[in-house]
């Protein structure tokens, strides 16, 4: 290869971590695309990739809202550790009150609460956080127990029945072959995308890398913190209207894995846990590569608890890679 096309694929790889934080990110991708794909056996039959697709980008949804969510309050400078349990809330409300499809207007209005709430939630979360300065992990982790525990109140025990009218919409929509998930998904990027070019995205990173510097510059801190949180509670509500037309019934813990798994996605997809580096498209491919994960390990028959751990790992890995290599690097010299 010419030494000029070396430089070039070295720029572009450089950028791609350094201004965007994508490279590990992809990476995993692809390795973990690959590896599922490889444990297919029947994988060139006719329409078999195009089921995959379709069953796993509706499966992945809510994790991948909830870390796209998860990515834009620790990019901000904080951490969300009640999105799991808002998604548990708004699972409950639909599955108790959604019903039947003879009533649109009424299940319209219940959709409604449930985003309603997401943005009340995170707003509460902000609200003590940014406004009266209370530290992020304290606050999110005491309302993830308040939530985690309306949920259960309203909805003791595992129920409800959402019309299958609703639950087939979800699961085979498409639009010129493109699953309605996967469509959710690129608008999201599309959106950030947009926004990040903006005044927001410059504040949000602004905020979220030092937020006194960005305050003696004219940038909005408190609002823009809020701000995050209101956007996590929302994309919490969106991924408690994905799960329950994937599952058609509610459980009071449906989001409990969700805190975790929006934390593990928004680490692998090169958002930096000190804020303010970063980008929600890594975010969205670490959510992908978590549902890949699950995929392999469910593939192989192994032990759910396989899961657990190798996110774990992961997350290690991510967090402490640089670190070692630097270390490495002294050592050589």
């Amino acid at each position: 290869m010419p030494e000029q096309n070396k430089s070039k694929i070295a720029l572009w790889w450089r950028n791609l971590n350094v201004k965007h934080s994508l490279g590990l990110s992809l990476i995993l991708l692809v390795l973990t695309t690959v590896l599922y794909f490889a444990l297919q056996p029947n994988l060139f039959k006719s329409g078999t990739v195009s089921h995959l697709l379709t069953s796993n980008f509706r499966t992945w949804l809510p994790v991948i809202l909830v870390t796209v969510g998860q990515a834009i309050v620790i990019l901000g400078g904080g951490l969300d550790l009640s999105n799991g349990a808002i998604v548990s809330v708004g699972n409950v409300i639909l599955a108790l009150t959604v019903t039947t499809v003879d009533e649109p207007g009424k299940n319209i209005l219940m959709v409604l609460v449930v985003i309603a709430f997401g943005i009340a939630a995170g707003f509460l979360n902000g609200f003590f956080t940014a406004y009266l300065g209370l530290q992020p992990v304290i606050i999110t982790f005491a309302s993830s127990f308040v939530y985690s525990g309306l949920a259960l109140l309203l909805l003791p025990s595992p129920g409800g029945n959402i019309p299958r009218e609703y639950t087939t919409f979800y699961r085979s929509t498409q639009f010129l072959g493109i699953p309605l998930a996967l469509i959710v998904i690129v608008l999201i990027a599309l959106i950030w995308t947009f926004f990040r070019r903006r005044k927001y995205g410059q504040f949000l990173f602004a905020v979220g890398g030092n937020d006194k510097a960005a305050y003696t510059t004219g940038v909005p801190v408190t609002w823009v913190k809020i701000s995050t949180y209101v956007i996590s509670g929302f994309l919490a509500s969106l991924a408690a209207i994905s799960y329950t037309l994937l599952t058609g019934s509610g459980l009071s813990s449906s989001g409990d894995d969700m805190t975790l798994a929006s934390v593990t996605g928004a680490v692998l997809g090169g958002i930096s846990m000190s804020g303010g580096a970063g980008s929600v498209l890594g975010a969205i491919f670490g959510g992908i590569v978590l549902g890949n994960i699950r995929n392999i390990i469910s593939t192989l028959k192994l032990n759910s608890w396989w899961r657990t751990l190798v996110n774990a790992l992961l997350i290690v890995l991510v967090l402490a890679g640089p670190g070692l290599i630097n270390l490495l690097r002294r050592k050589k010299k």
